[in-house]
């Protein structure tokens, strides 16, 4: 005997309805609550630092080096340091993450070693940054004897912090990728290279490039590890290499904000103000890529 249909105007039927309906408006109001108060601490950020800092933003400011005057400090050494470390950042990371999301991906054979592989990666993404900072100074300093707070030990313990993280963005944007693509470039003659190279990696570059910038500013705010390799320092004059002893921009917060002298807060807010202004473009990038580069399955 076939079961009656639900009669979807009976009383029972309204109330269910009505719970449901009920329970979508306190979802959409706790989503619409978050989303208000992170906005509200944001604004709260950007409001307090602005109004302490932005009288301290000048081309004297941008273009000076560290001082104990805080009347003639800038940040430009601190700026040149960070923009030398993620330049060897992203030089390491970005191909070497790539390549290794392409093999797990495409190419390794599933095993038990993949596996562990796999595990350890996404493990390392999560491991405390301060971690990676002990690494790069038993390895690349006391093993390898790089100079000590350089950009260059500083870029190397970063790239290791970074690569799990754009790993798994390669992975997830390659995953993305129709499987009818690769059917199709084999279908008509391209080896399995060819079908990753020229067909399957454009298609998942810009989610690749999205994650590797959101990575690149997680790794740009970051002074745990390179407190621990010893850029900490201070730097009167701007590096003119990747081995020079330089600092970079949040360290130079980090020292600012640890200053006696009351006249160092405008100065440390107007560096934060900077760094944040540097972060959002970095992110705007990173949305640019991807609204520009995105395919639509």
């Amino acid at each position: 005997m076939s079961k009656s249909a639900p009669d979807w105007q009976s009383p029972e039927a309204a109330r269910r309805l009505a719970r449901r309906y009920a329970a979508e408006r306190r979802f959409r109001a706790l989503g619409v609550a978050s989303v208000s108060v992170s906005l509200l601490f944001l604004g709260f950020l950007l409001f307090v630092m602005l109004k302490n800092g932005i009288g301290g933003i000048d081309w004297a400011f941008l273009s000076g080096s560290d001082s104990t005057d805080a009347q003639v400090a800038g940040i430009w050494s601190a700026f040149k340091g960070s923009l030398l470390t993620m330049g060897v950042t992203l030089v390491l990371s970005f191909p070497l993450g790539v390549l290794a999301a392409i093999y797990l991906e495409e190419f390794a054979p599933r095993s038990r070693w993949v596996e562990w592989v796999e595990v350890s990666i996404n493990n390392l993404a999560a491991v405390p940054s301060i971690i990676f900072g002990l690494l790069g100074l038993a390895i690349f300093i006391q093993f390898a004897g790089l100079p000590r707070s350089s950009p260059l030990v500083g870029g190397l313990t970063l790239a290791l912090m970074t690569m799990p993280v754009i790993v798994i963005a390669a992975r997830n944007a390659i995953q993305a990728v129709p499987p009818s693509i690769r059917d199709a470039a084999l279908a008509v003659g391209a080896s399995e290279v060819q079908a990753t190279f020229h067909h399957v990696l454009p298609l998942a570059l810009p989610g690749i490039l999205t994650g590797t910038i959101i990575g690149m500013a997680r790794a740009l705010g970051e002074t745990a590890p390179l407190l621990i390799i010893g850029m900490r320092m201070f730097a009167a004059t701007p590096p003119t290499g990747i081995t020079d002893s330089s600092t970079v921009l949040p360290m130079q917060i980090f020292l600012w904000s640890g200053e006696i002298d009351r006249a160092f807060v405008q100065n440390t807010s107007a560096a934060i103000v900077a760094l944040l202004a540097f972060l959002m473009a970095m992110n705007g990038v990173a949305i640019y890529l991807r609204n520009k580069f995105e395919t639509r399955w």
